[in-house]
C-alpha cells in the first residue's frame, strides 16, 4: 500500500509524492494522520523565511491513529499502554538525550531535534512530516495517548501551540493574581490566554484583527487592546498603565512573529518584570530596541524555542480538563483536505483564518 506526502519543492510550490507505507522499526510507531494543523512556523517555511528549511516535507501539528507498533513499544512516554487504533500526539522533534544540550538538561534544544524532519521524502521512512496520510514516530520522539474526550481538531494543536505556550508561561513564573500581556491572538496567543487564565492571572491581549480579539475574550481575556483603536506605542503604553494602576504587567509574552512587537514589549512591563519571546523565530529580521529601558527597569528577557517534551503530556491533560470551558474548536477552520494545503497555507498567511486545520481522508 502507498501513502501520500506533501513536498515543498521551493517556497510557495508544493507537489504530492507517493511512497510505500513503511513498517514501524524497533522502538518506533507508524500512525495514519487523522488531522494536522498549519502552524506559524510552516508559514515561515512556505514564504521562504525559515533560516534553514527551504524545501522538503512539511507539517508537524497533528493527531494520528496507531497502525503499526514497532518491536519493544508497549506504552507511551507516560507509561500508558498503547495498541493499534489508539490516538496519539507526538512531540514534533527528537530528544536524543546524548548531545551537549540534552546532557545539560535542555531537552527543548536537542542538537538532533530535526534529524528526520529535515530529510527529503525520498529518504526512508518517507513520512517525516504530518502534511501526509501517514507519519513515522521515531525512537527518542516523545508521544502520548490522547484522552477520549478531546476531538481530533483540538488534539492536533497540542504538540506545538499549546505545549509551547504552557512551557513559556511556567518558565515565566507567572503567579496567581498577576497580570500578563499577550501580544498576538493567533493560535499561540489564544492557547496562552486559556493557560494563563487557568493559572489565575489577569490577562490582557493585544492584536489588530477584530475576530481574534473577540475569540480572546471567549478564551478568558479580561481586557483586549486593538492596535486599530490604540494606534501608537504611546497609546498602548497608556492603556496598559491604566489597566495596571500605573505599574505595568508582571509578564509580557510575544507570540506575534513581528519584530516590532518585541521592541514594544519592554515598555508594557513593570520594573523587575519578565518578557518571554516565542513568536519571532526568523533570524535577520531586525527592529529598533531600547536597551536602556530594559536595564533601568531591570527586566528579564527570555527567548524560548520548542518545549520540554513532557509538556505535551501536560497539555493533553489540560485540554481534557478544560475542553468544556474554552472553545478550542473555534480557533480552527477545519474545511481543508490534504490537496488543499497550499490554500490553507495562503489563507493562514493572509490572516483569513486563525488556524487552518486539515482533515486527512483514508480510503482503507
Amino acid at each position: 500500500m502507498k501513502g501520500k506526502v506533501a513536498v515543498m519543492t521551493e517556497p510557495e510550490k508544493m507537489i504530492f509524492e507517493e511512497y510505500e507505507i513503511p513498517k514501524a522499526g524497533h522502538g518506533s510507531i507508524l500512525v495514519k494522520v487523522r488531522r494536522t494543523n498549519v502552524c506559524g512556523s510552516e508559514l515561515h517555511i512556505w514564504k521562504g523565511l525559515h533560516p534553514t528549511k527551504k524545501s522538503g516535507v512539511m507539517g508537524h501539528e497533528m493527531v494520528g491513529e496507531i497502525v503499526d507498533l514497532g518491536e519493544g513499544v508497549t506504552t507511551d512516554y507516560a507509561g500508558q499502554p498503547v495498541q493499534i487504533g489508539d490516538r496519539v500526539a507526538a512531540a514534533y522533534f527528537i530528544t536524543c538525550r546524548k548531545c551537549k544540550h540534552c546532557l545539560q538538561g535542555y531537552f527543548n534544544l536537542c542538537d538532533n531535534a530535526y534529524e528526520y524532519w529535515s530529510k527529503d521524502a525520498k529518504e526512508f521512512p518517507h513520512f517525516h512530516g504530518s502534511f501526509a496520510t501517514h507519519y513515522y514516530i521515531h525512537p527518542n520522539q516523545y508521544f502520548y495517548k490522547v484522552p477520549g474526550n478531546i476531538p481530533d481538531e483540538v488534539a492536533a494543536g497540542a504538540n506545538c501551540a499549546l505545549s509551547q505556550v504552557y512551557f513559556g508561561i511556567e518558565k515565566s513564573g507567572l503567579k496567581y493574581g498577576e497580570t500578563i500581556v499577550i501580544q498576538g491572538a493567533g493560535g499561540l496567543g489564544l492557547n496562552a490566554t486559556a493557560v494563563a487564565k487557568t493559572f489565575g492571572a489577569r490577562v490582557i491581549v493585544i492584536d489588530s484583527v477584530p475576530n481574534r480579539l473577540e475569540l480572546a475574550k471567549k478564551f478568558g481575556a479580561d481586557e483586549t487592546i486593538s492596535i486599530e483603536q490604540y494606534k501608537t506605542l504611546e497609546e498602548r503604553i497608556d492603556r496598559i498603565m491604566d489597566l495596571t494602576n500605573g505599574i505595568g504587567a508582571d509578564v509580557v509574552m510575544e507570540l506575534t512573529g513581528v519584530p516590532a512587537a518585541f521592541a514594544e514589549g519592554i515598555h508594557l512591563i513593570k520594573s523587575a518584570g519578565k518578557y518571554i519571546s516565542i513568536g519571532n523565530i526568523s533570524p535577520g529580521k531586525l527592529t529598533e530596541f531600547d536597551p536602556g529601558v530594559m536595564t533601568r527597569k531591570n527586566i528579564t528577557v527570555m527567548g524560548l524555542i520548542r518545549y520540554e517534551p513532557w509538556y505535551l503530556y501536560k497539555s493533553l491533560k489540560f485540554l481534557s480538563l478544560n475542553i468544556e470551558k474554552f472553545p478550542f474548536s473555534e480557533i480552527l477552520a477545519c474545511n481543508y483536505t490534504l490537496e488543499d494545503i497550499p490554500a490553507a497555507l495562503d489563507a493562514s498567511f493572509n490572516r483569513g483564518v486563525t488556524r487552518a486545520s486539515i482533515g486527512i481522508e483514508h480510503t482503507h
